[in-house]
């Protein structure tokens, strides 16, 4: 039964909540993983862990800024469950990946693994953004989720496939010339490509959340403002 347009911002309240306390727990979990595998590594001499720490930290950072980006411009009543299976199922991958921190090859199979569900994830996402442009009938809404779809696709289309093809070529070179990239250390050339561009790419995600925070706010203020004009 659809429910009456004085709850739906109530509801709308509830699911953001719902939305920023997963993203804040499973992420909280990845880290309490990550901690626990690097303090061992590192206690035990094994300091080449340290980049893959530093990596992994990125990851989370940016995995957890990008789902809150998602919750305060897309997340409205109903809950979508298949989106937040998704975040359970990137956080298993994370986990695993943080407990080879010492294993460059299983390090970058598993972050292509990651990759390719969290493009999954934006491909999925793609629905949620045309479902929110269909609320939103405001002059600011449509503006937001115009630049929020571009983003998206700049995702799709280039972010994540380029993190994709390079974690995906950095695993099978390691497992064919380990005498190159482990012995001779080279593997450290990859994984600090990797947290260069991961860096690179979590200064953009704030810079453009910081750009995009008044027209998110306008926008969830025309929600309130079409719930109140239902209500009339």
């Amino acid at each position: 039964m659809k429910p009456p347009p004085a709850r739906r911002a109530e509801l709308d309240e509830v699911i953001v909540n719902i939305e920023l306390t997963l993203a804040s727990i499973v992420q909280g979990l990845a880290l309490s993983f990550l901690a626990e595998n690097a303090g061992t590594l590192l206690s035990q001499g094994r300091s080449f862990a340290w980049p893959y720490a530093f990596v992994a930290l990125l990851i989370i950072l940016l995995f957890w800024s990008r789902a809150l980006i998602h919750t305060l411009t897309l997340i409205r009543w109903p809950l979508e469950f298949v989106h937040n299976f998704f975040y359970f199922g990137c956080a298993l991958i994370e986990v695993m990946a943080f407990m080879h921190l010492a294993d460059p090859f299983l390090w970058f199979t598993l972050n292509a693994v990651f990759a390719l569900a969290v493009w999954a994830l934006f491909l999925h996402d793609l629905r949620l953004i045309r479902m929110r442009s269909a609320d939103s009938v405001g002059p600011v809404g449509s503006r937001l989720y115009a630049i929020v779809e571009a983003d998206q696709w700049m995702n799709i289309r280039i972010s994540m496939p380029m993190v994709l093809l390079f974690c995906a070529g950095a695993a099978p070179a390691i497992h064919r010339y380990p005498g190159f990239w482990i012995d001779r250390h080279w593997h450290f050339l990859l994984v600090g490509c990797q947290g260069l561009g991961l860096l690179g790419y979590l200064i953009y995600v704030v810079r453009w959340f910081n750009r995009m925070t008044p027209i998110i706010s306008a926008t969830r203020a025309e929600w309130r403002d079409d719930v109140e004009q239902l209500t009339d």
